[in-house]
């Protein structure tokens, strides 16, 4: 049984700022003063059907269904502006009507 239940797609706005060198990453970075990348896009559709088939409900959050998972390696990276980067497990989608899009993340959003 899936998490999700009805059809998504993906809100593909999101998806360059989360992929490394890319201008939306490199303006999010400099924006937040930090950036949480995965380690390429396949990835990205890896953790979103790993979410759908086996992730936690983790509530409604600013306006968003959100669920996630943990994984045993690296999903991907937070790097800093000051150069600092360190592995990130957990990614977290967030669900709006139909549209979805998936972070990776230290932990899930409060």
């Amino acid at each position: 049984m899936s998490l999700i239940d009805r059809e998504l797609t993906l809100d593909t706005q999101h998806v360059a700022k989360h992929l490394p060198d890319t201008p939306q990453m490199q303006q999010l970075l400099q924006k937040e003063g930090s950036a949480h990348i995965f380690n390429d896009e396949a990835t990205i559709y890896i953790v979103a059907q790993a979410i759908i088939e086996q992730g936690e409900f983790t509530g409604c959050i600013r306006g968003h269904e959100r669920c996630g998972i943990s994984f045993d390696e690296p999903i991907g990276y937070r790097f800093s502006r000051d150069g600092d980067q360190f592995p990130l497990y957990y990614a977290e989608m967030k669900v709006k009507g139909n549209k979805y899009h998936v972070i990776p993340r230290t932990k899930p959003s409060r």
